[in-house]
């Protein structure tokens, strides 16, 4: 994030964050509480040093793309996002939405977390992760949460996507002439290509932002 979009975060302007970075000045209690409700580690803020356990017994969240820690919640709770998880094991029949699959849970994120992630909190569900094609990024047993405004694939990452009606999780990258790869971060696994003719059996559902380890 930028000094403007943390101060943002915070409730403060940027020159005020330059203030508090550079030891010109020390913040308050409310700009601490404000990061605390974003989803900031503030314990890490004040000692540097991590914090361990997840709040509520919630399990570990982070970033798809680049491992940054995610605070997750099993409680509800002021300020935070109701995040369904969708039990999508079977594979989908074609045009199948997912309103229409069994809501296996809930997990709760601060709206200001998902905001600064540009994530659209009535625009995001949580799906479980089978196989073991994702390893490293994500494991068998997994939830991770979907953007479902995010459909660009310009962007290159991690989509959630259906093949001829079949829900896939895959590292998608965009080839000369319209082709599509479709990569699996387990190096077992060959990448599959689809050619410009089969780009009609193909859809993009959304971008894989946040993984979260298995909900008990």
């Amino acid at each position: 994030m930028t000094q403007a979009q943390f101060g943002d975060l915070a409730g403060v302007t940027k020159k005020t964050q330059m203030l508090y970075e550079s030891d010109q000045r020390s913040p308050k209690a409310d700009y601490l509480a404000a990061l605390s409700g974003g989803g900031v580690d503030v314990h890490y803020v004040l000692t540097g040093n991590r914090t361990v356990t997840e709040p509520n017994g919630a399990p570990e969240a982070s970033r798809v793309a680049d491992g940054a820690h995610v605070v997750a919640s099993s409680q509800p709770g002021s300020g935070l996002a109701e995040v369904k998880l969708y039990d999508v094991e079977g594979a989908a029949g074609a045009g199948r939405s997912l309103e229409e699959e069994r809501i296996e849970g809930m997990l709760y994120f601060p709206e200001a977390q998902l905001a600064a992630l540009g994530i659209q909190p009535g625009q995001v569900a949580g799906i479980k992760v089978r196989g073991d094609s994702m390893e490293s990024t994500l494991a068998d047993g997994d939830w991770v949460l979907v953007d479902l405004a995010n459909r660009d694939i310009r962007q290159e990452g991690v989509f959630l996507l259906t093949v001829s009606g079949e829900r896939r999780i895959k590292r998608l990258q965009r080839l000369a002439g319209g082709a599509l790869y479709l990569i699996s971060d387990n190096e077992h696994y060959q990448p599959e290509m689809i050619t410009p003719q089969q780009m009609g059996e193909v859809e993009i559902l959304g971008r894989c932002e946040i993984r979260i380890g298995r909900v008990t």
